[in-house]
This record gives C-alpha cells, structure tokens and sequence, in this order.
C-alpha cells in the first residue's frame, strides 16, 4: 500500500516528536549556536530586569551550547513584549518572562491589547510568587503607612503615588486607599519601576506602589521605606512590615505570580524541556537564595500549573476591577 506525501509528512512529525520527548531535557534546548531570547516588557534597571538576568545567567549554565539572552521591549505595561511574543516563531526559542500585570491585569483594562493570553500564549514554567508594596521616599516623613495617612491629610489631602503602569493593580490599589481614607490620592503611572524608582529616589514623588523585588534593596539601604505589603501574610524578608489587611483593607491576599510564556503553537515537547531546565536551575541554592533575597518567594509551577494560577488570579482582579468601575480604555 502506497503512502501519500502527506501522511508521510505526518508520520516524520511524529517520529521527530517521539524522539524529542525521548531526549533529556537540557538536550533538547542546548544545541550549539542556538539562541533562547527572553522578552522582558520593562526597561533595565527594575526588579523584572533583574529577574530575567539572573535566570538567564542561570540557564546559560545549565543549556551547554545554547546562548540565552534577556530583550528589553518597555512600554505600554509590558504591553509591546507581548505584542512580540505573539509575533514570534513558535520554535521554542523566545518566552516572555512576566508578572501578573501583562498576563491577568492588561486584557482587562485595555479595549484592544493586541493579544489574547489564552489563545495567543501558552504556559511554559513558573517560578516564583511575590507581593506588592507601598512605599515613602526618603524625603517623606512618614515612618508608617498611618503616618503617611495623617502626612498627606496635614498637607491639604491631596498627594501622587508612583506606579510602574496605568490601570496597574498598584494603580487600582492606589484608588482603593484613597477612598478607604478619604484622601485625594493620583495615581502617577511610569514607564516601569525604574523611572519610578529615580524619582522616589530624588524625591520628586512622596510615595509608590510596586512589587516587594523593585523596593527591597533601597529599602535596606535606608533610602525608601516599605510601609505596607499585600498578601496573606508579612514578609520574611521585612517582617516588621504589616500587610495591608492589617492595617485594616482586606481583600488583596491572593498573590501575584512569576512566569515564562511562549508563542501558542510552540511544541508542548519544547515547553516541557524548557520548564525542567527552570526548575533543576531553581533547585540550585546559588540562584534560589539570590531570588528570595529579592522578596520573591521561589516555587517551580508546571506549564498546567502556571496556567491555573494565571486564571485563579485573573477571576481575582476581574472582581475587584468591577467593583472599582473602571472602564477599559
């Protein structure tokens, strides 16, 4: 019985697949002169460039031959690098390292995104879960987060609040205080926590929301205060810091979520062999300690896993989004 020039194409695939899932994992991604990229929708200098540098740093190590490098593609809340991963071939080769703003927060908020998570992106690996700040400039005189309330209630109510984004969480959280402590807060919306961060750092804005990785540092130096965090629970990393249902505005225990997402259609053998390859650099104290030294707390997600974390956090904010009556833009 003849074969035809289709099903022959097909039995190669398969024969192709088979033998790819048969081969260790680092194997399949480390191929000399191969190049892994990792999207990144911030500007160097954040706490999300810092992650992906590490990481990448990480996975050079561990894929042999293959060379793995972070691209920066800022604006728009990350808005452009996702843009860019759907765009790319879905070979395997590019992932887009995100928090919970481009993957959960923009397809709400945004009319026409230019992407959809759940039809243009698959899960590839997740790393780590982290929470959002608030934050006083050093120049501020507040050393609690009431303080800061009572600060800018003395200076007539009104105040700026630095975020990394618009219609970010920490922009919606920045709504949420305002109206819990009647105070005429704006949210100031950045091009990533960089600039934000220059700007808190030369005190040209009293105050920001971001994560725990953008602060941590300058926080520790005496530079900026952490004064209240999200999540269930304080923060090892800062203890002494209360959560915000502490300090009496509940609601935002669920966490944000670290991950690497692919184009839709790249190969599930290729997602899976790139996931191993996070998790057996993860598994390794040199980087683990970096990362959790930076606030993060380090878990490995499977593909399906990071998935189900994606949409448990998206059904969170969309919630909190209605409630707040914000209208996409």
């Amino acid at each position: 019985m003849s074969i035809s020039p289709d099903r022959r194409a097909l039995l190669r695939a398969g024969a192709a697949a088979g033998l790819l899932a048969s081969i260790a994992p680092s194997a399949v991604l480390a191929q000399s002169g191969r190049t892994l990229r990792i999207l990144v929708g911030f500007p160097p200098g954040g706490g999300t460039d810092a992650i992906a540098r590490l990481l990448a740093e990480a996975l050079k190590d561990e894929l042999g031959g293959a060379t793995v490098i972070v691209e920066n593609k800022p604006g728009a809340g990350g808005q452009l690098a996702a843009q860019a991963l759907k765009a790319a071939a879905p070979d395997g080769n590019t992932f887009f390292l995100s928090h919970d703003h481009s993957i959960s927060i923009l397809p709400q908020v945004v009319k026409s995104p230019g992407f959809d998570p759940a039809t243009d992106f698959v899960p590839a690996v997740g790393f780590a879960t982290f929470v959002n700040a608030f934050a006083v400039s050093g120049g501020t005189p507040a050393k609690s987060f009431n303080e800061y309330v009572a600060w800018v209630k003395g200076q007539g109510g009104k105040g700026a609040v630095g975020v990394p984004a618009p219609a970010s969480v920490p922009e919606f959280l920045v709504k949420l205080i305002a109206e819990k402590y009647k105070l005429d807060l704006v949210a100031a919306p950045y091009r990533g926590s960089a600039p934000m961060m220059a700007d808190m750092l030369g005190n040209q804005i009293a105050a920001g929301v971001g994560s725990i990785p953008d602060f941590i540092e300058n926080h520790r130096a005496g530079k900026l205060r952490v004064v209240g965090v999200l999540g269930g629970a304080r923060q090892a990393v800062m203890p002494d810091v209360p959560t915000f249902a502490e300090l009496g505005l509940a609601g935002f225990e669920d966490v944000p979520y670290y991950g690497l997402f692919a184009p839709a259609g790249t190969p599930r053998a290729a997602i899976d062999a790139f996931s191993a390859a996070v998790a057996k650099v993860l598994a390794k104290p040199a980087l683990r300690d970096r990362l959790t030294a930076m606030g993060l707390t380090v878990g490995h997600m499977t593909p399906d896993q990071l998935g189900q974390r994606e949409r448990a956090y998206t059904a969170t904010w969309a919630r909190i989004i209605k409630a707040t009556g914000f209208v996409p833009q």
